[in-house]
């Protein structure tokens, strides 16, 4: 398909988020290719629709795939960041979960470096890797796309970066949740609730759910698997907190840290 498209390997690797020899091993039937991997090449060769359809239900009979993150860190969290970048750019829609951490396409680059510097990562893979995620913000004033995160409150008070770096991060959010595309809700604490959280995940349209573990990334393409998911976004959704009242609560935790400061 990739020669018949008359377009060069390398140019297909580009396209693909990938590299060359990853792309030869592919093609050549020495490297099964992920579920993701088959998207990325078929949406860089510039296929139909309907042929698309064709090879990616035949990727998703693997429908579970597990990539442990010391594979991620032999790629480069960097590259692993552009790929995630690829994805999001081919999504209408995108809900995301998160009990644990602010989304990453809502973090400061602040908030970006202690997120990646407890990774071990030399300062300069530290840079790229900053500098790839906050890349993929761009996504977010894209025209026709749909974003949809839902927060814990304790997402908001959980200190992995000194007060006045998560003042700043709070009012991040705020800004952008003004943007058209996207909304933004809280779960707060004082809320009733019949769901645990669990852990984070993502949904990209209904096409793949992304989990995040302690060892590894988990990404399924089972349509009943991310049925299951997106009732469980949808309830938390549900008892969340949007608009005004979002941008309050949030303001109300600001608020606390910068009282806290004063008091210091």
């Amino acid at each position: 398909m990739r020669e018949s498209s008359g377009l060069e390997a390398k140019a297909v690797a580009r396209g693909a988020v990938m590299s060359r020899s990853k792309l030869s091993k592919i093609e050549n039937g020495n490297t099964a290719p992920s579920v993701t991997d088959v998207d990325c090449i078929l949406t860089a060769i510039g296929v139909s629709d309907a042929v698309k359809a064709e090879y990616m239900a035949a990727a998703r009979e693997a429908a579970t795939e597990i990539t442990a993150w010391r594979l991620v860190r032999r790629l480069g969290y960097s590259r692993k960041q552009q790929q995630v970048q690829a994805l999001e750019s081919q999504t209408a829609l995108l809900r995301l979960f998160q009990p644990s951490l602010i989304p990453g396409l809502l973090q400061t680059p602040e908030y970006v470096r202690a997120v990646f510097a407890r990774k071990g990562l030399s300062e300069a893979q530290l840079e790229r890797t900053i500098g790839a995620r906050l890349a993929r913000q761009g996504v977010l004033y894209a025209e026709g796309k749909e974003f949809r995160f839902v927060i814990t409150e304790s997402v908001l008070r959980w200190r992995i970066v000194p007060p006045l770096v998560m003042v700043g991060q709070l009012d991040r959010l705020i800004s952008v949740s003004r943007l058209p595309g996207v909304d933004i809700r809280i779960v707060a604490l004082s809320a009733s609730q019949t769901d645990f959280p669990g852990h984070s995940f993502s949904i990209k349209d209904d096409r793949m759910v992304t989990v995040e573990l302690v060892h590894a990334e988990t990404v399924m393409t089972d349509p009943r698997d991310i049925a299951l998911y997106a009732s469980k976004f949808e309830g938390f959704s549900e008892t969340a907190v949007f608009g005004d009242d979002m941008r309050a609560l949030i303001a109300s935790v600001r608020d606390e840290l910068l009282r806290e400061q004063e008091i210091c």
